[in-house]
């Protein structure tokens, strides 16, 4: 168990969920070429979910100190993972992911694509152990890689079976999957803000640049007040000019997507302790949970039940 939380098991299971999301509830039902074979597929998902897992290793390396402080309970490098194990870990799952990126990239015949998960891998160990010292940057990237692992998906799936006869068939879908990785990136970025909240002690104490530290917890809060409409306005635009024909997915996105974050604004105003803002963090997450649902809903709601 020591070693699945170690490489966050949660997180892990839910980037591959939204992966067999994308692929079941709504490649799938679009009636397109897919550039890769089910099995390959696969492939394409461990490799992600590989790079995710030696990134989180690398980060509790690099964090054991701010850890102690923020979370004591959950600290694993240092108590009963041994650091040099835990880099081996890392190297062996980084390995195994561009491994894997290295082989995919020449069955769809662009070798130049592996760049994507070297490029990803180096990213992960920059942000931990340099990026965490640069105000916003650190938030960026963490934001940036949910992001990343809807936005391989395009890269591997639907660019190389894309040809100018199918152009016009090929590129509303892509599009669709660049908007679900913009809205992704939007809600992480804010939930890693609130998590910087949420540890300001710890962060503090290990002089970490982060918005609470600099700015303090009232005029961060407020910051993300602020923030939180722009993924609530986003979603809103989108459900009008794109899917209010679809009137079950409409209904969803709504109770489950848009409800929440007001919920989240209206609490986030007034949050002012650590179990405040770590509720909040929660909420933001169960949202990304039901936005990576609503994929599935879109796409069943497209084929069988348009209004």
């Amino acid at each position: 168990m020591k070693y699945l939380k170690l490489i966050r098991y949660q997180n892990l299971f839910m980037i591959a969920l939204m992966q067999l999301t994308v692929l079941f509830g709504f490649l799938k039902m679009q009636d397109i070429p897919l550039a890769l074979a089910l099995w390959q597929y696969y492939l394409l998902i461990i490799s992600t979910i590989c790079i995710a897992a030696g990134g989180y290793i690398i980060n509790d390396i690099m964090d054991q100190d701010a850890d102690s402080e923020n979370k004591p309970k959950k600290v694993i490098v240092g108590k009963t993972v041994t650091e040099g194990l835990a880099y081996n870990l890392y190297v062996a799952f980084t390995v195994i992911g561009v491994g894997i990126g290295f082989y995919l990239s020449r069955v769809i015949m662009r070798p130049n694509f592996v760049t994507v998960f070297i490029l990803c891998a180096a990213l992960l160990y920059i942000y931990a152990t340099n990026f965490k010292q640069i105000l916003i940057l650190k938030n960026v990237i963490v934001a940036f890689l949910l992001a990343f692992s809807i936005l391989i998906i395009n890269l591997f799936m639907i660019f190389p079976a894309t040809d100018y006869t199918n152009r016009e068939q090929m590129h509303p879908v892509f599009s669709v999957l660049i908007d679900f990785s913009i809205i992704a990136f939007i809600l992480n970025f804010i939930r890693e803000i609130v998590k910087d909240l949420e540890d300001l002690i710890g962060d503090k104490n290990q002089g970490m640049q982060t918005l609470p530290v600099v700015f303090g917890t009232s005029k961060t809060s407020k910051l993300v007040f602020v923030l939180s409409f722009v993924p609530i306005i986003s979603i809103l635009y989108y459900v009008y000019n794109y899917l209010f024909q679809l009137q079950y997915a409409t209904i969803y996105i709504l109770g489950f997507l848009v409800g929440p974050l007001l919920y989240f604004m209206i609490k986030i105003w007034s949050a002012e302790t650590k179990k405040d803002f770590h509720h909040l963090s929660t909420i933001l997450k169960l949202v990304i949970f039901f936005g990576i649902i609503s994929i599935a809903v879109i796409g069943i709601n497209m084929k069988y039940y348009v209004a």
